[in-house]
């Protein structure tokens, strides 16, 4: 629509009436469809634009019917004649195919499109991770931090700033309150320079962190690599191993992070033979405590039924055991993954 507003190029309505210039014919038509309630994506203009067509409007006053018709027509023949159109600039295009280009060909596009990037860069702002807002709250000035935050939505703004130390979210807070006559241009300079800034940020190669990316590695490892491993980044990065220890979920970890009540319900995604295998594999003081939480969480006379079968399964390999155990936890990591069940957090029990 914004595009047909711009073809409105005769220095005249061509069907007869009052004789009006582009401007003046651009003013009519955004007179009539606010009129009519339509929505209107001035927005996107660029502010030059915006205020020469507010000036105009403001300078008319009234337009006869003949004018009125040979204008709209004008319009409907330039809205018609647009086969396909364009977001317009490398922002714009950039927005348009998010989603379908690599996050490294995006970052070096965005990087090209600089700081004077046309539309809102609060909208991008607002969609970036938490984890990459929460760090400017932290590193840039309050003031800033407090613009950030007045221009989320509130339930997200509520969210990065329960996230901050206490000291600095008090100052962010008094701060906001000092924003009451900060002047959109310099909010949208700010913008500006806060998405130029996280533009420029390197691109990520992994999606997750290397604390996640280990651990999810150490979950599915044998026992003794997963001990060796750990004990080896004891030595090295004593935090590092601590946080990846908090990371791992092995079948020995089921008591303190499943509910009881979802017992039943794992049990149901798990192979039986391989549910026999892994408790029958379950030997040591801590995977026989977890064996015992699987089996008194179950009916009773399901669980005498597997304590039968662990009982004629008699010795388990090593290996089969492992690997029946991670099949019990692959089951619960679907199912958290689906929403089914929460499991408990390490960090609050």
């Amino acid at each position: 629509m914004t595009q047909a507003l711009a073809q409105l190029t005769l220095d005249s309505a061509s069907r007869g009436g009052a004789v009006l210039t582009r401007r003046q014919k651009a003013a009519v038509i955004v007179r009539l469809l606010l009129a009519e309630g339509a929505p209107l994506p001035l927005a996107s203009l660029p502010d030059e634009v915006q205020t020469a067509l507010t000036e105009q409007i403001g300078a008319m006053r009234s337009v006869d019917r003949l004018t009125l018709g040979a204008v709209v027509t004008e319009f409907l023949d330039a809205v018609e004649g647009i086969g396909l159109s364009f977001p317009g600039g490398l922002e714009g295009a950039l927005t348009m195919l998010d989603g379908h280009l690599s996050e490294s060909a995006a970052t070096r596009l965005r990087r090209l499109a600089g700081p004077g990037m046309a539309g809102d860069p609060w909208e991008k702002i607002a969609a970036l991770p938490s984890e990459a807002l929460l760090s400017v709250i932290e590193e840039e000035s309050i003031e800033v931090g407090a613009v950030l935050l007045s221009k989320l939505p509130v339930p997200r703004a509520a969210d990065l700033l329960g996230q901050l130390p206490g000291d600095r979210a008090r100052r962010v807070a008094y701060a906001m309150s000092l924003t009451g006559n900060v002047d959109p241009d310099t909010v949208r300079r700010i913008g500006l320079a806060l998405a130029s800034q996280l533009d420029a940020r390197p691109a990520k190669a992994f999606a997750d962190g290397p604390v996640e990316r280990v651990g999810a590695i150490l979950n599915i490892s044998p026992a003794a690599t997963r001990d060796e491993v750990l004990q080896g980044l004891d030595q090295d990065d004593r935090h590092f191993a601590e946080e990846v220890r908090k990371t791992i979920f092995t079948f020995a970890h089921l008591p303190a992070r499943v509910e009881p009540r979802d017992v039943p319900k794992i049990l149901r995604e798990v192979e039986q033979g391989l549910l026999v295998t892994a408790l029958a594999a379950a030997t040591t003081d801590e995977l026989a405590a977890a064996a015992s939480f699987i089996l008194d969480n179950i009916s009773q006379r399901m669980a005498n039924g597997l304590k039968e079968e662990v009982a004629a399964r008699g010795k388990v390999k090593e290996k089969d055991g492992e690997e029946a155990m991670t099949a019990v936890i692959t089951a619960v990591r679907d199912l958290e993954a689906k929403g089914e069940i929460a499991l408990i957090d390490p960090t609050e029990a």
